[in-house]
């Protein structure tokens, strides 16, 4: 292996390690940066990693493999988003490897023959010529086959072909397993039929509102007339709907548009760009702006917006649109420069819904997750340790640090967090929690001593090795905490510091106390603050996600009772309308703001409780 090669791989490799669990495509990218490769996953840390296996098969991967400098990814919210977004993106890009991998052949539709008398849906391929309507392309026989099969569940048309349907005489299997309503034998009337085929075609246009809206009317209708045989199949038939029915935002055609999402931490900014033209979303990139200091979501747009579409004489491409979180200073005088450079009114828009909302809260995950790597990045890490070091005036490399942090409400369920961090970023495999007990509810130090001591009486027997540093998240005396209970255990060469918050809780206006009793206080844009920041931040993060998930747990109650404008009436609704918890843990908030005496910022506050643990 060259050098070369064996820099390209070591760069894939910490790409690799920084890559979510999460549904979204990655784009395979050459020396040159040309797109060799694009592909969907349901979990793209385990499907990119599939690539650099050891040991691959076949040789067209090995080839393309062979050619990867660079990958990227675009995170989606959803499998179907991605597949969506995959297809897009192969028809505009065209790589060179999605033609080697995938067969030749021309793309497939799913086939609705409209001007039959009981029309039937059907997988195809080739030349459109028969009479009826094709929805498409997608991007491989698989996914139209799973389109098919979601569309037999939902609205149950048939998909036999003509002859067999023109000769039966009793029904078939899908009848019985619920897949088909037997017109083949008049086991539907043909104006049953003539709306299911329409929900049907709704559904394949997005038109998903609508169908629900039809299926909760015949429910209704069935109920009154007393026909609970047809009630109970519309209710199933809408709670399939609610399972599947995913925001397909990606192919809405409603113009043109930029997404901004920006994802902050002290030390390091990104805003992340979602690109949408036709209606599509073609892609995005993650910026990081030198912003020292600045968190502020307003204020990071309102340096960065002019100098992204201003940078030269000419500008680069604009929308129609460019969506926002949030308001910004002067956003009329920018908008007013833009549509003189466009030739045309163009509008920022941060009060959003539906589509657009949908597309920010894409790029804001887009956002957090390329930040997460580029703060995970090793030269990033590494300068950060170093000047750490350099900081506390430590004669040897940092090689391990642990930090600490309480998390309780009251004295409610008290959890402890000891977070990780080595040369190579987080070490979430180290990460753990402590429930603490037998304490006096609120009391934080005796909190930090039961934690300490358990921790380091295990690390001192050979549980794992002990850190360099040890990080307190308070001040003087959570500091002594440490400082008491290593002393007991006879660990002596363990750095201790403890991290306490400045003035108003800002980030940049902390003090290091350490265990000479000296105090240090850093720049805002101290490399070493950011580690600490970091690392603290993490451990808070740990500990309030335990603190949660075991205060639920003992109350026992819904979290529902837990927000503020649900009452019992709301409560019912909510629960009725998504046939139970799980269903409305499965609702966005778009959806949640549908509901009768649902406001779009109390289904904020619902969707928020759902999903805090």
């Amino acid at each position: 292996m060259t050098t070369s090669d064996s820099t390209r791989l070591s760069h894939l490799r910490e790409l690799l390690r920084n890559l979510p669990s999460a549904p979204g495509i990655y784009r395979m990218l050459g020396a040159e940066g040309q797109v060799l490769y694009v592909g969907k996953a349901r979990s793209l840390k385990q499907r990119v990693s599939s690539y650099f296996l050891k040991k691959v098969d076949s040789p067209k991967t090995r080839a393309l493999v062979a050619r990867i400098t660079h990958f990227d990814v675009t995170l989606t919210s959803s499998e179907t988003e991605a597949l969506l977004l995959e297809q897009t993106l192969i028809k505009s890009l065209k790589p060179p490897y999605n033609i080697l991998l995938r067969d030749d052949k021309s793309y497939p539709y799913v086939y609705l023959s409209e001007s039959a008398a009981w029309p039937r849906l059907a997988f195809h391929r080739g030349t459109r010529q028969q009479a009826g309507r094709y929805f498409g392309p997608f991007p491989s026989s698989a996914s139209v086959r799973e389109s098919l099969n979601l569309l037999q569940k939902l609205f149950q048309v048939r998909q036999c072909d003509d002859t067999m349907f023109s000769n039966r005489d009793r029904p078939c299997l899908q009848y019985q397993i619920k897949r088909c309503r037997a017109p083949c034998v008049g086991y539907i009337s043909a104006e049953d039929y003539r709306r299911d085929v329409e929900n049907t075609r709704r559904f394949l246009e997005g038109r998903n509102e609508e169908v629900s809206q039809d299926l909760i009317a015949r429910m209704s209708m069935a109920s009154e007339q007393l026909d609970f045989e047809s009630a109970v199949v519309y209710r199933d038939q809408l709670a399939a709907l609610r399972r599947v029915q995913e925001q397909q935002f990606v192919l809405k055609d409603i113009g043109s548009a930029d997404v901004f999402a920006v994802a902050a931490q002290p030390g390091a900014v990104c805003v992340q760009v979602l690109f949408v033209r036709d209606g599509r979303v073609l892609g995005s990139r993650a910026y990081f702006p030198p912003l020292f200091g600045e968190t502020e979501t307003a204020a990071i747009l309102s340096e960065f917006l002019p100098s992204f579409y201003l940078q030269d004489e000419t500008g680069r491409d604009i929308p129609n649109e460019v969506i926002l979180p949030c308001d910004i200073e002067e956003s009329d005088a920018l908008a007013k420069v833009l549509s003189e450079r466009r030739g045309r009114d163009i509008l920022l828009k941060w009060r959003l819904r539906e589509t657009r909302a949908a597309w920010m809260i894409m790029a804001e995950k887009n956002a957090m997750a390329s930040l997460s790597a580029h703060m995970a990045n090793r030269d990033q890490v590494n300068k950060r340790f170093n000047e750490l070091q350099r900081v506390l005036d430590l004669a040897q490399p940092i090689q391990r640090m642990e930090c600490f942090d309480i998390s309780h409400t009251m004295g409610e369920a008290t959890v402890a967090s000891c977070v990780v961090f080595d040369v190579q970023g987080p070490r979430k495999s180290d990460y753990r929690r402590f429930n603490i007990s037998d304490i006096t509810p609120g009391d934080d130090y005796a909190a930090m001593r039961q934690v300490l001591t358990r921790r380091y009486s295990r690390l001192v027997a050979g549980e794992a090795a002990l850190p360099d540093l040890l990080i307190i998240d308070g001040g003087k005396g959570q500091l002594t905490q440490a400082i008491d209970v290593l002393a007991e255990l006879n660990v002596s060469h363990v750095m201790m510091i403890g991290v306490a918050k400045g003035e108003g809780r800002k980030p940049g206006l902390e003090t290091l106390h350490l265990v000479d009793g000296r105090q240090i206080s850093l720049a805002g844009d101290s490399m070493a603050l950011h580690l600490i920041q970091h690392i603290r931040d993490e451990a808070h993060r740990f500990a309030i996600t335990g603190h949660r998930a075991r205060r639920a747990k003992s109350r026992k109650g819904s979290v529902l009772d837990d927000i503020s404008g649900i009452g019992p009436a709301r409560r019912k609704r909510l629960i009725e309308h998504f046939g139970g918890l799980q269903g409305l843990q499965r609702a966005s908030e778009a959806e949640l703001a549908k509901i009768p005496g649902i406001s779009e910022a109390l289904a904020k506050q619902v969707y928020a409780a759902l999903h805090s643990h």
